[in-house]
This record gives structure tokens, sequence and C-alpha cells, in this order.
């Protein structure tokens, strides 16, 4: 059996505390336990938290739903950043929390495009032909 040794054991460590911070950031969102005015009545995806493989910094994705704006939740979020970082910290019970720090999220946004682009009728004709579709006499243009 092989042995597991300690750089790959402390890799999959930062990844189970970002997964952890992702969990314990949505449901204090969830909660609406932050206190910004930005922040007042808007539903927040976290969608992933990157820690540093030292864990000394995170980065948390986030989305937030409906018509809102991204960068006053963005504001909101970074000037609450202390304050989520100590409910992380209550919550997770790790020895050192790593600093915080919010960005918008722009996967949402590039599925979009990659769908409007799909979606289109030259593309989706081209997708729909296969080399057994062709006839003969296309081959001759």
């Amino acid at each position: 059996m092989a042995r597991r040794t300690h750089r790959s054991n402390a890799f999959g460590r930062h990844l189970r505390i970002g997964e952890a911070m992702r969990h314990e950031l949505a449901a204090i969102f969830a909660r609406g336990e932050v206190r910004d005015p930005a922040l007042d009545g808007v539903s927040i995806t976290v969608t992933e938290v990157r820690v540093t493989p030292d864990l000394h910094h995170a980065i948390a994705y986030v989305h937030p739903l409906g018509e809102n704006e991204a960068e006053p939740v963005l504001a909101g979020l970074k000037r609450s950043a202390g304050f989520l970082r100590s409910q992380l910290a209550h919550g997770l019970r790790l020895r050192y929390m790593p600093t915080l720090a919010f960005a918008i999220d722009q996967s949402f946004a590039y599925a979009q495009k990659i769908d409007a682009l799909l979606r289109r009728p030259e593309v989706a004709r081209d997708l729909g032909a296969s080399p057994a579709d062709q006839s003969p006499d296309d081959d001759e243009h």
C-alpha cells in the first residue's frame, strides 16, 4: 500500500479548507449576518474559495444574484472582510484564519457568452453537419 507524503496531504488540506470556507460563507450570507448597506437584500452565491498553499490568503469568488450590480456588492464585501473573517474563524476553528479577499466570478458571464455563440444560426448549422452527413456533391465545391 502506498504511503501518502506530507506534500500530497498538504495539497489536499488547502483544498478542503477552501471548500469549508465556501460552505461557511454561504451559510453566513444565507443567514443575513452581514450588515452593509450595499449587501442589504442581495443574494450572493459563493462559487469557489481558493486558498494559497501556505494557508495565509484566500480569495472568495462570488456572484450576486438577480439584477444587482457587481461593483457595489464587491465594495460591500471588501468593507465586511474583517467581520466575515472573524465569523469564519468561529465556525472553522483553524489555527490561523487566512486573510480574505473577494472577486466577482466571471464564469457565469463567460458561459452565457459561449451559449449565445453556440445558438447562432451559422454555428448551429456547422455543429449539426457531420462529415458522414455531407453528400458527395459537397466535396466538389
